[in-house]
């Protein structure tokens, strides 16, 4: 809850921070930044790299919940962190069109301490770095300000470690899957902006990757949900 909380307020900082920083924003430049007469979907081109934190959280999917125990762990909390980098282009007045990469880490995890059987679908876990790719579109509601939505793939580490009879293994185990979001960007001054921004992915596939010379497992089926609610501040050139 505490996380959850920080998430929160994060967000809502940036939220309020974003106004009174673009209220800031120098005259219009050569480029036509700020210039209500260029289109608006102009300020939100180009090359993009920007940063990511926020709130975390990852369980079983609705297919393998088990609901009837409630002393049964099956989610994990976390703050998430990392990076990106995108480039977006105009298309019109109102709308761009871009790609994007991102590679996060998280502090989700989760020690099996408390006797229960481990009926988490990814085992005794900590969540490790998670790398994305996909596409979004945006719509320019005003020159600083831009609705959108995005998509695309995700691969997901986790690192996990069981321990019995005196014996301990660590192995980690690689997830394939998708991911859908939503968020508004907003541009502070020429070349800042700020986001806030939801997005669910679905891990569907995942590989046991064993150290030493043990190879890795056969692909199986796993359902896992992720859902983060994050902030972002970044540079547009």
């Amino acid at each position: 809850m505490k996380i959850i909380t920080a998430a929160l307020v994060a967000a809502s900082a940036l939220a309020v921070s974003v106004p009174a920083l673009a209220q800031e924003e120098a005259p219009a430049t050569a480029t036509g930044m700020g210039d209500p007469s260029v289109s608006p979907a102009r300020n939100f081109s180009g090359l993009s790299v920007n940063t990511v934190i926020g709130y975390d959280h990852l369980r079983s999917g609705s297919t393998k919940d088990i609901d009837t125990n409630a002393d049964i762990k099956q989610s994990l909390n976390g703050v998430v962190f990392g990076g990106g980098i995108g480039y977006d282009a105009a298309i019109g007045d109102r709308l761009t069109i871009g790609a994007e990469a991102e590679a996060t880490t998280s502090s989700a995890r989760w020690d099996n301490n408390n006797g229960e059987p481990n009926t988490f679908n990814l085992g005794r876990v900590k969540a490790g770095r998670d790398l994305y790719a996909g596409a979004r579109i945006g719509f320019a509601m005003s020159p600083k300000t831009l609705l959108y939505v995005k998509g695309g793939y995700t691969n997901a580490r986790f690192n996990l470690e069981t321990t019995g009879g005196g014996l301990s293994a660590r192995r980690r185990l690689d997830t394939d899957g998708w991911r859908a979001g939503a968020g508004i960007e907003q541009k502070l001054g020429n070349h800042g902006f700020g986001r806030i921004e939801y997005r669910y992915s679905n891990y569907t596939k995942g590989e046991y990757d064993y150290n030493a010379d043990i190879p890795d497992s056969g692909r199986f089926s796993l359902d896992t949900d992720r859902h983060q609610v994050v902030a972002s501040v970044g540079v547009r050139f």
